[in-house]
């Protein structure tokens, strides 16, 4: 398991509903997210891939996925830098991996 749920069960104070709810806004919008992303790499869109990853990286850090973040935060910062594309297209399968693995865990984990 690549997700921790130690910082959503913190804020949700034991309320179950209030984690469902996080965990759906998270199955619907990262996987939008990422798709954006993945077409922004492959426009060699710097600006986009900048706030893409920006956009995606507070999604895996409230899931406790650090690896995830730290990946979220290199393309965030390559984006910004304007780094070698190259780069950034190493990274990007490494973090659409981790998404796609943790969304089927939370999916299969909370029959959602």
């Amino acid at each position: 398991m690549i997700y921790n749920l130690d910082k959503i069960n913190e804020m949700a104070e034991g309320d179950q509903d209030f984690v469902i709810s996080v965990i759906s806004v998270f199955l619907d919008e990262v996987p939008e997210d990422l798709e954006s992303l993945e077409n922004a790499v492959a426009a060699e869109d710097y600006e986009n891939i900048y706030k893409l990853a920006h956009k995606i990286k507070p999604n895996v850090d409230l899931l406790g996925m650090e690896h995830t973040r730290a990946r979220a935060l290199d393309i965030e910062t390559m984006g910004k830098t304007q780094a070698s594309m190259e780069a950034i297209r190493e990274q990007f399968p490494l973090l659409k991996t981790d998404v796609h693995q943790v969304i089927s865990e939370l999916k299969k984990d909370f029959d959602l």
